[in-house]
């Protein structure tokens, strides 16, 4: 262009150089010609003004041009440096990586681009119908759109290209026959005929599945009477020493249970297979499948793994309860040796043992489980030991006076105030210990009532041991008589002792001795004292005693007196019976 002006410049100057010399120049032609010199110098003077303004814009265009070279070639180079670290966002379809986008687009990161594009693509690859005709390439003055109908799938940009080191447009034809390549699979997993096909076949399932089910229920119904006429006589009542465990017609019943449950598990197995197969027909419901078997083999398999993987536990477990269980047995064997007194420990009593082999196997057990508790499943979970906590919690404050009592009990079985069969008084209550636990004692009174009294509160009760008394010392029995003053005091005690002596029950060595215990204003009060080793029948010895006090007395014509029996004597007989007054 700059030297086409310059030649049109030449040519006009020589071609008005020549009009000059050959048109002769009258006064008038002079001034048409000055006046078309003029005209002509002025045009020249403007072309030039053009052209001066045309090479500044020409040298102008093309310092832009460097610029613009150099300015790519510094993208490039950053592009070529960055490439050996960046790895880009893959645009994944179903679990296909399609391509890698590098560079962002206006305010959209790679991610966000290939996200957008992964969408629309699957959303074309689920639909039933889809043109393969309908996707190509639009190319617009700075991106290359991948279209889909009216509908942009992705838009390839320059910066794209120079990632990749290609032209842009053959970087999108490329990148659409993948997407198209892709989308055509799809279609074959996902579009109208494949539907057509699986809906055929789960209809076939189905009808399957019913046939199955009708051929198992009328199975099972035929063969059931069949079943009871062939088992029925063969089975026999199980016993269990005197005791019938199960007679014929529960075994029977446990049996049509089981024939039952039978039937169920077929009809279960069978909708575990079919169920399965019709959502593994369909794409959208594969994943229903693989959940279902899940929830049916994740039990199983867990369960399996957890018993596999606790077999070590077990063994240890295992072989803690077998040296617990024969050093229990071992220190049975003690005891039974200790009570049978067979065994003899200097201050340590026969009617010891049983209570310290209970108290030593409570610890041993305690021990035990203690040793135990570590190996057993979820024992370091937070639920178990939640509920370890609350059980202990209910125990503490359930078993306060549980507690109390089995302590108290344990104090007096070492404390021994009394035995087994021992006569005892506690508080009102007389009578033979018939049982000790460690919670409560029982007692039978002379009316052979029961009486149940709290090892804790016989604990704070004074307790009388009439039994080791009368092994030991032999108790006294004692009762008391009112005498006037006109008979000897020699006499009454001749009498109470004679009567004494008589008395079945009643020791003679030592003799029973009478005492006076008080001169009252009326009458003197005697007291026998005799002893005696039946601490059982005190009731009986203190009856036998009363009667023959009361015989002695009136064979003896002695009068028991008594302040109202005085304070009346005047003209009243004597208060004997009729046989033995004189």
């Amino acid at each position: 262009m700059k030297h086409f002006l310059l030649l049109l410049c030449c040519c006009l100057g020589a071609a008005a150089l020549t009009a000059q010399d050959l048109v002769p120049a009258p006064d008038s032609a002079l001034t048409e010609r000055d006046s078309l010199i003029a005209d002509l110098n002025s045009q020249m003077q403007d072309m030039q003004m053009q052209n001066l303004m045309l090479q500044e814009a020409l040298e102008r265009t093309g310092r832009q041009v460097a610029l613009d070279s150099v300015a790519k070639a510094r993208r490039r180079h950053t592009v070529d440096s960055l490439r050996a670290i960046q790895t880009g966002a893959p645009l994944v379809v179903g679990e296909d990586t399609l391509l890698r986008l590098f560079a962002r687009r206006g305010g959209l990161t790679p991610e966000a681009r290939v996200a957008a594009a992964a969408g629309k693509i699957e959303d074309l690859g689920h639909r039933l119908t889809f043109q393969p005709d309908s996707l190509y390439v639009f190319e617009g003055d700075f991106t290359s759109d991948i279209m889909a109908g009216g509908e942009v799938l992705l838009s390839i940009t320059d910066m794209d290209a120079l990632w990749e080191s290609r032209p842009r447009a053959e970087l999108a034809g490329e990148y659409a026959r993948l997407i198209q390549t892709k989308i055509d699979a799809m279609q074959d997993e996902y579009g109208l005929r494949t539907k057509l096909l699986g809906l055929s076949l789960a209809v076939a399932i189905l009808l399957t599945l019913f046939v199955s089910l009708r051929l198992t229920l009328r199975f099972f119904a035929r063969r059931k009477r069949r079943f009871l006429q062939w088992i029925m006589p063969r089975i026999k009542p199980l016993v269990l020493k005197d005791y019938e465990f199960l007679n014929v017609h529960r075994q029977g019943l446990i049996l049509m249970t089981l024939y039952r449950a039978l039937l169920w598990l077929c009809l279960l197995i069978q909708l575990m297979v079919a169920i399965p197969l019709i959502f593994s027909i369909f794409p959208e419901t594969e994943m229903i499948t693989f959940t279902v078997l899940g929830y049916l083999w994740n039990p199983f398999k867990g369960i399996v793994l957890s018993v596999v993987g606790y077999i070590p536990n077990l063994f240890q477990i295992f072989v803690i309860w077998l040296c617990f269980h024969y050093l229990m047995r071992l220190l049975r064997y003690f005891t039974r040796e200790i009570e049978s007194e067979h065994l003899k420990i200097d201050g340590f009593y026969a009617d010891w043992a049983q209570p310290t082999y209970l108290i030593l196997r409570v610890l041993l057990y305690s021990l035990m489980l203690v040793m135990i508790w570590p190996l057993l499943p979820s024992s370091n979970s937070e639920i178990f030991q939640g509920v370890s906590v609350f059980i202990g919690l209910i125990l503490s404050l359930g078993s306060t006076s549980i507690v109390g009592n089995v302590i108290a009990g344990l104090v007096m079985t070492y404390m021994r105030p009394f035995r087994l069969g021992d006569y005892i008084q506690v508080g009102d209550t007389v009578g033979e210990v018939i049982e000790k636990t460690v919670l409560v004692t029982r007692i039978r009174t002379r009316k052979n009532e029961i009486v149940t009294i709290q090892n804790s509160s016989l604990m704070g009760s004074q307790t009388s041991n009439f039994s080791l008394a009368a092994r030991n010392y032999g108790i006294i029995v004692h009762t008391k008589v009112t005498i006037g003053y006109d008979v000897p005091w020699q006499k009454i005690k001749e009498i109470m002792e004679s009567a004494a002596m008589a008395t079945p029950g009643i020791k003679h060595k030592p003799r029973p001795f009478m005492q006076i215990t008080a001169l009252n204003d009326f009458y003197v009060e005697y007291e026998i004292n005799a002893f005696t080793a039946d601490a059982a029948h005190l009731p009986t010895v203190y009856s036998e005693l009363h009667a023959n006090l009361l015989r002695r007395f009136f064979e003896e014509g002695v009068e028991i007196m008594s302040p109202h029996i005085f304070a009346r004597r005047d003209g009243l007989d004597v208060q004997m019976p009729d046989e033995f007054r004189k």
